[in-house]
């Protein structure tokens, strides 16, 4: 069940990369020079309201010096470089053939 999870959200997250890299890269090809769109102001344009209540409560409730290095330099980076690795490191550890493959020796 882990393993089917991990690969369902894997997929997702790849998704998302490619989606956001093909927006990039139309951009790009647009203006003559490269351009990326970053991951915070994505998620401002969807949902500001959402951006400002996670910031608050981590900033709150977790600590403060979490969000400022850690998560704001994330959300200054391209959706793409974030969820393409990780979906990519899901689908590896949700696959079958190499849960089974472990398992035996």
């Amino acid at each position: 069940m882990v393993g089917f999870l991990l690969r369902f959200i894997g997929v997702w997250f790849v998704a998302i990369a490619l989606v956001s890299f093909v927006v990039d890269a139309t951009k790009s090809i647009a203006t003559s020079s490269w351009t990326s769109s970053p991951l915070g102001l994505i998620w401002f344009d969807l949902s500001p309201e959402t951006l400002n209540a996670s910031q608050a409560a981590i900033q709150r409730y977790v600590s403060p010096l979490l969000w400022d290095p850690i998560i704001q330099s994330l959300l200054l980076m391209p959706p793409w470089v974030i969820f393409g690795p990780l979906g990519l490191i899901m689908l590896w550890y949700g696959d079958k053939r190499r849960r089974i493959s472990t398992t035996l020796l």
